[in-house]
């Protein structure tokens, strides 16, 4: 079996399909070994990645446990942990009155720099433009696939979604896109985030 050998000598195209899984996840496990030898455990560093890429639409707590598949109560743990250590706060949603907006604090924003993946992320971008992309592709298309077959929200951004309307507000100074699910224009920032309510188009 390769895995007992040196994987300095292996090339990425000799890998089995089986082979390739135990390198993602051996990569996971780096990385959330790193994760709990901070002073956060990594439902909150999932937590704080999430609201640092959801729109305004998704960035509530069900919407939070949705993403992560996560219970009710190790979210609300979850937050109360975050909302402690004022990484996280609470307000009410305009408009809503028994909803929740969940928001990172400046400090949140500030220890998203010492999140683990930041690592990864730094080999990648090293790694140039067309390995970026086929990795990007490819990885994007596993988690299509099991989304689908899992019968899981999505979570993509606007550019793939069927409610999204480009340039369908031209003249609303709060967004020139609009989106038809919510009746509400969205700016270009917000087109590039993650929300709860996208549907595939």
């Amino acid at each position: 079996n390769r895995l007992t050998n040196d994987w300095g000598d292996v090339m990425a195209g000799d890998l089995s399909t089986d082979d390739m899984v135990i390198v993602l996840e051996r990569l996971s496990r780096l990385v959330r070994a790193q994760e709990h030898a901070s002073d956060l455990n990594p439902a909150q560093w999932e937590a704080l990645r999430y609201l640092s890429c959801c729109n305004r639409f998704s960035n509530s707590p069900a919407a939070l446990t949705r993403y992560l598949c996560a219970t009710k109560g190790t979210v609300s743990q979850t937050l109360i942990a975050l909302e402690r250590k004022g990484l996280v706060i609470k307000s009410p949603r305009p408009g809503e009155a028994r909803s929740v907006v969940l928001a990172l604090t400046g400090d949140g924003e500030v220890k998203l720099r010492d999140d683990p993946w930041k690592q990864v992320s730094t080999i990648i971008e090293a790694s140039g433009p067309k390995t970026r992309k086929k990795l990007a592709s490819g990885s994007q298309k596993l988690i299509n696939q099991i989304i689908k077959s899992r019968g899981l929200p999505s979570f993509g951004t606007c550019g793939t979604c069927r409610y999204f309307r480009e340039g369908g507000a031209p003249d609303d100074v709060k967004g020139k896109h609009w989106c038809l699910l919510f009746e509400q224009p969205v700016t270009k920032t917000e087109a590039g985030k993650i929300c709860a309510s996208h549907d595939t188009a």
